[in-house]
C-alpha cells in the first residue's frame, strides 16, 4: 500500500517571492514570510526531521563562510531522511556575485563536495552527510549554479 510522505516544504530566504505550497522563512518580516528567522542564528524553530523539501534561491552567497558548515548541519537536522535540499546561487566569483555588496560566500561545484561523504574533501570537516544528486551541481549559461542534495542518514 502506498503511504504518503508528509513534511514541511520550506523556502528559506524567500523574501517576498515565496514558492507556492511552501512555508516561507526569512529574517525580514515581509509579505509571504511565515517564519521570521535569521539563517545565521541556530537553532531554527522546527522539530528534528520535520522538512521534506528545503529550497534556497540566492541565499547561500549571503551566509558568512565561517557559518556555512553550521548552516548546512542545521538544515540537515530539520530535514527528513531522504528529503531534498535545493540551492540556486551565482557561480563562484562572477559578475552576478560581485554586483551585490552583501554577497560574501562564493560557491562552485567543488564547494558542495565538502558535504558529500562519497567525496574526498568531505573528510576535512566531516559535516552532517548530504548526497549530491546525479547531474548536479549544474552550471547555467546565465552565470548561476543549481545543486540538489538528499539527506543521508547517519
Amino acid at each position: 500500500m502506498y503511504e504518503e510522505v508528509k513534511g514541511i516544504m520550506l523556502d528559506i530566504g524567500c523574501g517576498e517571492n515565496k514558492q507556492q505550497g511552501f512555508l516561507g522563512m526569512d529574517k525580514r518580516q515581509l509579505d509571504g514570510v511565515d517564519v521570521v528567522q535569521d539563517l545565521e542564528s541556530f537553532p531554527y524553530p522546527f522539530e528534528d526531521a520535520s522538512c521534506l523539501v528545503i529550497k534556497g534561491s540566492h541565499i547561500v552567497e549571503h551566509i558568512k563562510p565561517w557559518l556555512m558548515i553550521d548552516f548546512m548541519n542545521e538544515l540537515w537536522r530539520i530535514m527528513k531522511n531522504d528529503g531534498q535540499l535545493l540551492f540556486s546561487h551565482p557561480y563562484g566569483v562572477n559578475s552576478l556575485f560581485v554586483q551585490d555588496p552583501t554577497h560574501c560566500n562564493p560557491c562552485n561545484e567543488i564547494t558542495w563536495t565538502y558535504f558529500d561523504p562519497r567525496q574526498p574533501l568531505y573528510n576535512i570537516y566531516k559535516p552532517k552527510p548530504w548526497m549530491i544528486a546525479d547531474g548536479f551541481p549544474a552550471w547555467q549559461a546565465t552565470g548561476n549554479m543549481e545543486v540538489v542534495f538528499r539527506k543521508e542518514a547517519m
